[in-house]
């Protein structure tokens, strides 16, 4: 099945897989705390600034596609999840590396095994690269895409098939696509965001004791 999802269907479902994976804690997310996720400036690309509305909107399709539910308990505040990797049955790998393709675009083999380290850790670039192959081949539609190298590259790169099928797309600045300095703002950002949803939850149950 070939799925056309926009740009912030995108991002809300890579955000949310990220941070299932990273911060559990804190998951599932609050609107806002998914809004944070969506627009960080590191570790993503493009780097966006979408607004609630733009959040929401993607939720919703989302939710009608069955990737997404909004998740009801004792708080105020509604939560949201992602059921993307349930119902398309991915493993941990395979969630590891669409995971990274929906956030960071276009990217190689080597960059797709240094960027997945948080939410899971491959042994070498061919276990990479067998996981690739087997989300081109799946029956029920092909989630990765190859692309050969760009001009004065050596290395194919992959992407992503959940928003459409796409075109090679330009390499990416150097200091989106590094990956020290960015991965560590990046883990800064999300014991930021962390603490936020803890602070939301804590004021949530303060109000409904008083």
């Amino acid at each position: 099945m070939e799925y056309s999802l926009t740009p912030a269907e995108v991002r809300v479902l890579g955000a949310l897989i990220e941070k299932e994976q990273t911060v559990p804690e804190t998951y599932p997310l609050s609107l806002n705390g998914l809004l944070v996720a969506c627009n960080q400036k590191s570790s993503r690309y493009p780097v966006v600034e979408y607004q609630e509305s733009d959040i929401y909107t993607a939720l919703d399709g989302l939710r009608h596609l069955g990737f997404a539910a909004e998740i009801t308990g004792g708080g105020r505040v509604s939560k949201y999840a992602q059921r993307f990797t349930e119902k398309l049955n991915l493993g941990r790998r395979e969630t590891a590396i669409l995971c990274i393709l929906l956030l960071r675009g276009q990217q190689t083999a080597g960059e797709i095994k240094g960027r997945c380290e948080r939410i899971y850790a491959f042994s070498d670039l061919e276990e990479v690269e067998l996981v690739l192959r087997k989300l081109m081949e799946r029956e029920d539609g092909a989630l990765v895409q190859k692309f050969p190298p760009s001009t004065g590259m050596k290395e194919a790169r992959y992407g992503q098939t959940l928003g459409g099928f796409q075109e090679a797309a330009a390499v990416q600045p150097q200091a989106v696509a590094s990956t020290g300095l960015g991965d560590r703002v990046s883990a800064l950002e999300s014991e930021l965001s962390a603490l936020r949803e803890e602070v939301a939850s804590l004021r949530a149950k303060l109000e409904a004791v008083l």
